[in-house]
């Protein structure tokens, strides 16, 4: 289990600098809850997140996902919409989609997300809805059918026949965009215009700023994409002010929800960008010179509510905004979403 006990920097940081910015109520639009053992893939000791969650929150837990709010976060109330963690390979969906389940029923605020794969059809899609009670569909490129994954585009792993599921009954989707141009890549931009017009009751909720690290990707979009009115974007794992700054500039503030990316945001580093490319930066994977200052790391997600914070500057946020973007804004969208899905467990 990692050490998620608040160091005297981090308690400095949360002093002086966050404290102040964060509101008494936190709704968490991106968490994941899973255990290591839903990967199946026989090479999971040494393949991806094998040194991170693999090794540090082998199982995740309400409890656990409570407790670390506590210690990073005190004195805030959190809720949370959470989904399994999407394993490449082998996923055990079945068995991901129950456990997030009966994890949130104990935090009735809550809500979850069904994990899903392209190759999955309507019966099984719904009967998972309806056994798990779930308000929408978590995606990800890492079940692509595109032979380059890195260049996958929407319904490469989220067919459209899955959209057209999710329109007709308001489900939210947790979209994590492919494509090494993110974002500004002229095939999302149309995509996803086409697809939020196409189902208008699809929720989308663009993920890690629309994959957006770094400014150069969301200014680019920004323009094609504000006003669209059944799309929103999370702030997961971003550490860089100038691209919250470009979203909330770009999009609209209202349209922007806290997401914590959860079980990343307790491990310490910062994701850093650099030419129009990003990566996470750890306290083991560099062998930078740090004798002039203190060398030690907070968390991820300070470092993330760092940039949320200063990225604002420019707009500055007020009492209401800031509740908002917390709480407010995710609050409201999970519950009209929670509304519709309802419609899916009437006899």
């Amino acid at each position: 289990m990692y050490d998620f006990t608040p160091t005297d920097l981090d308690r400095r940081i949360w002093a002086e600098e966050l404290e102040d910015f964060v509101p008494a109520r936190v709704f968490d639009v991106h968490t994941h809850i899973y255990r290591w053992a839903f990967n199946l893939d026989p090479d999971r000791d040494t393949g991806p997140y094998a040194g991170s969650i693999g090794r540090w929150f082998p199982e995740v837990t309400t409890a656990l996902a409570d407790a670390i709010e506590a210690a990073l976060l005190p004195g805030r109330q959190v809720e949370r919409l959470a989904f399994p963690f999407p394993f490449a390979g082998a996923c055990d969906f079945s068995a991901s989609n129950d456990y997030v389940a009966g994890q949130v029923r104990e935090s009735r605020a809550s809500a979850s997300l069904m994990l899903v794969h392209p190759g999955m059809d309507e019966a099984e899609i719904l009967a998972t809805l309806r056994r798990t009670g779930a308000i929408g569909l978590k995606p990800y490129l890492v079940y692509a059918t595109a032979p380059d994954r890195a260049e996958a585009a929407i319904t490469d792993f989220l067919p459209e026949h899955q959209i057209a599921l999710a329109d007709r009954h308001g489900l939210i989707v947790m979209m994590h965009l492919s494509k090494r141009l993110a974002v500004s890549d002229p095939a999302n931009i149309a995509d996803i215009r086409r697809l939020s017009e196409a189902y208008p009751r699809v929720r989308w909720i663009l993920a890690h700023c629309a994959r957006s690290y770094s400014a150069w990707a969301i200014e680019k979009a920004a323009a094609s994409l504000r006003g669209l009115p059944n799309v929103w974007y999370d702030t997961s794992t971003v550490c860089e002010a100038d691209a919250l700054d470009a979203l909330y500039t770009g999009v609209g503030a209202d349209r922007v929800m806290y997401g914590s990316d959860d079980m990343i945001g307790p491990m310490r580093g910062k994701y850093v960008s650099f030419g129009y490319a990003w990566s996470f930066l750890s306290e083991t994977n560099h062998q930078l010179a740090l004798g002039h200052c203190d060398p030690r790391m907070t968390y991820i997600r300070y470092e993330q509510l760092r940039a949320m914070k200063r990225g604002a500057r420019r707009i500055g946020l007020d009492t209401r905004q800031r509740e908002a973007l917390f709480h407010d804004t995710a609050r409201a969208l999970v519950d009209a979403a929670r509304a519709d899905a309802a419609g899916l467990r009437t006899p």
